[in-house]
């Protein structure tokens, strides 16, 4: 693969992560105030949000409301969401709450969708949905773009407004058969490695092979999402981690995906595991970035270079509020605002 020494365009989800002992309330407040922290990094391009229902560790449930707040407390970077999960709602709605978004900030918005459903029947029940509701994911897709091009047929005496003639990029976070449908409608994609690098890699070949070029994407563009973790040294690194690690564990043996812990109260927890939630705790870190920014740099490099991603979306979360921060301020190091940047792949500008 043609290569060149440039700064990789980088970007961050965040996922209103709550914290054990604290009001849900305030882990949406700290979204907003970290959207204002990253955007003075100057590394960062765009801040996205995610869509989560009955989680008790997530308070991110309305990412357009969201998006909004974010949109308004910052002035420069892109705001987006990772993602709108499509299934969970009517594609006319969803074009109209990002058009009134992208007037509200013009040439700032993102709009990413995602084709899951709830996590239990309870949840999908009461959002009007089944788990089916994801093969019908195209037709909503090709419905929803098509209100801001003015060509959606499945309600011909319908217009979006005021979204219809507004440009907003539109990202489909999938894997498989998403991936696929995201190629067919000319759409940017947005994978993560959570099934292991081959599996990676074919979603990209697959994709990029299968493309064709739409109004919204001329070519095209790819989009890795990986949880990343920088500190000074790589137990400090590593520790970060321990808390989601532990949420998943948690999540997978109770079927609750719980608020974050101290890393202290996660690392006592570790002699007294089951051997079940150890083995979830321990695969929730493998696959994971973590490290000094001397380390870190690296990995970063050999994922851009692998997949040929256009972009890298970072996601961390963990405990300390401090030190999360700290974590995307040594990693703006390591994507190469120091002066000594990682080797990404060539792209167009």
């Amino acid at each position: 693969m043609n290569s060149t020494t440039v700064a990789p365009r980088i970007s961050v989800l965040d996922r209103s992560r709550t914290r054990a002992g604290r009001p849900q309330g305030e882990a949406l407040q700290e979204t907003v105030r970290f959207a204002q922290e990253v955007e003075a990094l100057g590394a960062y391009r765009r801040f996205w949000v995610s869509e989560h229902h009955s989680v008790p560790g997530v308070a991110g449930s309305a990412p357009t409301v969201l998006a909004a707040a974010v949109a308004a407390a910052t002035s420069r970077i892109r705001v987006g969401t990772g993602g709108v999960m499509l299934p969970n709602h009517r594609p006319l709605v969803v074009a109209e709450q990002f058009g009134v978004l992208e007037s509200l900030f013009p040439g700032r918005i993102d709009m990413g969708l995602g084709r899951s459903v709830g996590f239990t029947d309870g949840i999908r029940r009461a959002l009007g949905t089944d788990k089916d509701a994801t093969e019908d994911f195209g037709a909503q897709l090709a419905e929803l773009t098509g209100y801001f091009t003015g060509t959606q047929t499945a309600h011909p005496q319908v217009h979006a407004r005021p979204a219809e003639g507004l440009t907003v990029p539109a990202f489909v976070l999938a894997t498989g058969a998403g991936a696929k449908i995201a190629a067919e409608a000319g759409l940017a994609l947005v994978l993560g490695d959570v099934r292991g690098r081959e599996a990676l890699l074919r979603a990209v070949e697959s994709y990029r092979a299968a493309f064709r070029p739409s109004v919204l994407w001329e070519r095209p563009y790819v989009v890795v999402s990986a949880t990343v973790a920088v500190a000074a040294s790589t137990e400090e690194a590593r520790r970060l981690l321990l808390p989601e690690a532990w949420a998943m564990a948690y999540s997978r043996t109770r079927g609750v995906f719980p608020p974050l812990e101290p890393v202290e109260d996660v690392l006592a927890r570790e002699a007294t595991m089951t051997a079940k939630e150890r083995q979830f705790y321990e695969a929730a870190q493998r696959g994971q970035i973590h490290g000094t920014e001397n380390e870190v740099r690296p990995a970063v490099a050999e994922l851009l270079a692998a997949t040929g991603a256009d972009e890298l979306l970072v996601t961390t979360s963990t405990y300390d509020r401090a030190a999360q921060l700290d974590s995307y301020r040594r990693l703006a190091v390591v994507a190469g605002l120091d002066g000594a940047p990682v080797t990404a792949p060539a792209r167009p500008a």
